[in-house]
């Protein structure tokens, strides 16, 4: 077999598909087919079953993969190690984020400070992505993880607040239970046609917001115009506006905590770049989280 066919067949798995592992390797996408092809031929086996849209693994593949991807894996790392430095460490980490998740930025931008070789693709999606198909090799994603054929790594708990100006509640007033919220107009995140409903404490709002959103940027802004009560995540409110700062409603009523958790495949498909940015997150990410406390 040639190991080098087998490298390269490692990343088509990896990146998800031929054009990206031809990006990674700067070698032509033809030249990565017709070695993948080579490859099967001398095996006996096919690797892949290809469509216009997507590869996907075979039985064969996959036994495959699981024992190539260790071995590309430990020989990068031994280049590191003889290298013995990190700042050698390059190549391109696809990632996958929340809309909105604006103290990822920093991190992300701390991390490319540390590691200046490593290129990085950010994409935003509010949809559970597939990692292999949609071609991630990390995702970080909020709330449960309902895919059984990923890793995910708790790195954080926290929960939004109801909020609105101090402003909105002297002209307006305040709800004194959850049930009054139905009184108030509101902002509220949610899809285009999805049902709105608020869990505070163990209350359930059917809320009618006056204005439905998904962008929490665009909530803060209506709430900071003094006219609407809205929840935002902590990220929106650690740097509160001293002159109209946003005052927390009901927190008797708190509503669910939210696990933070980093989506990857099985550590045995895992690039050597996206190691070192779990590992990167996992030890900083209470850093950049870590709340400003709200103003009473």
């Amino acid at each position: 077999m040639d190991l080098n066919s087998a490298r390269i067949f490692a990343s088509v798995v990896q990146k998800g598909s031929l054009s990206a592992a031809s990006a990674q390797l700067n070698i032509p996408v033809a030249t990565v087919s017709r070695r993948i092809s080579e490859l099967e031929q001398s095996l006996g086996v096919r690797l892949l079953e290809r469509s216009t849209r997507q590869l996907r693994l075979t039985e064969a593949g996959a036994t495959l993969f699981e024992f190539v991807a260790r071995g590309v894996d430990e020989f990068n790392a031994g280049l590191l190690a003889l290298q013995d430095r990190e700042n050698e460490l390059r190549g391109r980490l696809n990632i996958s984020l929340p809309p909105n998740f604006q103290p990822w930025w920093k991190l992300l931008s701390d991390f490319q400070r540390k590691y200046p070789n490593v290129e990085m693709n950010v994409f935003f999606n509010e949809r559970q992505v597939d990692l292999i198909e949609d071609g991630f090799d990390v995702a970080l994603r909020i709330a449960s993880v309902e895919q059984q054929s990923v890793i995910a790594r708790k790195l954080f708990t926290y929960r939004h607040k109801l909020v609105a100006t101090r402003e909105f509640i002297r002209t307006v007033g305040q709800p004194q239970t959850p049930q009054d919220l139905i009184h108030f107009p509101c902002v509220a995140w949610g899809k285009q046609d999805s049902i709105i409903r608020w869990r505070l404490g163990n209350d359930i709002v059917n809320l009618n917001p006056h204005i439905k959103s998904n962008d929490y940027a665009f909530m803060r802004f209506l709430a900071e115009s003094n006219n609407y009560i809205t929840e935002l995540p902590d990220s929106l409110l650690k740097n509160n506006n001293p002159d109209n700062p946003l005052i927390e409603l009901l927190p008797e009523f708190p509503l669910p905590r939210l696990d933070l958790n980093l989506i990857y495949p099985s550590k045995k498909q895992l690039s050597r770049i996206a190691r070192v940015y779990i590992d990167f997150c996992v030890e900083n990410a209470a850093h950049y989280l870590t709340q400003t406390p709200m103003e009473e």
